[in-house]
């Protein structure tokens, strides 16, 4: 244990050094606060290693670069629990919608990066993860997801939902699962939106037709309409658009010639052929009409490619996506993610393994947020 070191000054003063506080990264020089802090300039705010090694030392911090990537590595694995526990309850959600995203991650030995996919997927209850896998393989999916849901104990319970756009790879994956495919409509749209410049008429035509459908889940929005009372509504207002639209889709196969690669019959095919998840929502209040919500949530991901660009390890790819699952979530459930890391970094230590879904974000707010661990440099100051 260390202990306070007492010397005597020249007037006989005694002056007392306090040993250094105890860090979350054993044997470390870092405080709990500064690991926060550079893990939110650089996964929230997008502020790659080497801009905040220069910001350092113009403050006149003498440190190395690797240092900085070697406490982003450590900080990370030892969150690593709490995004297992968090895709664990999003796998248990009844409705989840998933998505991909590209990066580039590893050296492919050609003087290239690697291409490979982060696979965002959201639960009903506001958690997000962003697994990383080397690339777009479907089977990637089941990886991710498991196999098929356990069957619900109550036969009218509504069947579990895997909402996505066209890629063919959910459609098998849901078939083989038991799965409920719901398609997005907002990918259904910007196929219509592309053709405007061939067909611009026709195309505004399959436009209106969606934008009656968005009026429809607008008013539902504002008026905080749900449950049964939402699927009734859907039903009345929306069922009847659903049914028009596809009557208008089938119209235009049947009178008009479009040549087969034209961007609106790959549009009009687009659709028919995707029917039947285009209307599960419909049926079901708590599926969204499409994956807008998921594509906001994974927006990190451009924006950080924008400013770091690529992975050099397929270890640093799986990292970023560990630490941008914990931090998406804190948004999502109004979290200040300075306050979550700076007290999950301290705790997830010194707290029962089989505990560990209490420190996922949407727990923690409700077991530790009204009195979470500063650290140590805060205690000093007040």
């Amino acid at each position: 244990m260390l202990k306070s070191h007492q010397v005597s000054s020249a007037d006989g003063t005694d002056i007392t050094c306090p040993p250094a506080p105890v860090g979350v990264i054993e044997g470390s020089r870092a405080d709990v606060s500064f690991i926060a802090g550079l893990l939110l300039d650089k996964f929230l705010y997008h502020l790659p290693l080497y801009r905040q090694h220069l910001r350092l030392q113009d403050a006149g911090f003498k440190l190395s670069r690797p240092w900085l990537t070697q406490l982003t590595q450590q900080a990370i694995a030892l969150l690593e629990p709490i995004y297992e526990a968090q895709l664990a309850s999003i796998r248990r959600s009844r409705v989840k919608a998933m998505d991909e995203t590209p990066i580039k991650a590893g050296q492919s030995g050609h003087g290239k990066m690697k291409g490979a996919y982060f696979w965002p997927v959201i639960g009903e209850l506001d958690e997000i993860v962003f697994p990383f896998c080397p690339s777009r393989a479907a089977h990637h999916i089941e990886q991710i997801l498991g196999g098929a849901p356990p069957m619900p104990d109550d036969s009218a319970a509504s069947p579990a939902v895997l909402l996505t756009d066209g890629y063919a790879a959910y459609e098998s994956y849901a078939k083989n699962s038991g799965l409920l495919h719901a398609q997005c409509w907002a990918h259904s749209r910007r196929k219509f939106f592309e053709a405007q410049s061939i067909e611009p008429e026709k195309a505004a035509q399959a436009l209106d037709h969606i934008g009656a459908l968005y009026a429809v889940e607008a008013h539902i929005r504002e008026n905080q309409i749900s449950g049964e009372a939402k699927r009734a509504y859907r039903q009345q207002y929306a069922a009847p658009l659903v049914a028009a639209f596809f009557v208008w889709v089938q119209r235009q196969f049947d009178e008009q010639g479009f040549l087969p690669s034209s961007p609106l019959t790959k549009a009009l095919a687009y659709v028919r052929e995707r029917q039947a998840g285009l209307s599960i929502f419909l049926d079901d209040p708590e599926v969204p009409i499409d994956t807008n919500h998921l594509e906001r949530a994974l927006r990190v991901m451009p924006m950080g490619r924008k400013n770091w660009l690529f992975c050099w390890t397929e270890v640093g790819a799986k990292h970023a996506g560990i630490i941008q699952s914990l931090l998406v979530t804190c948004r999502l459930q109004k979290i200040d993610p300075y306050d979550y890391l700076v007290d999950v970094l301290q705790r997830v230590g010194q707290h029962p393994a089989a505990e560990v879904d209490l420190l996922t974000p949407r727990l923690w707010k409700h077991q530790f947020a009204d009195n979470p661990m500063r650290s140590d440099l805060y205690k000093i100051q007040m």
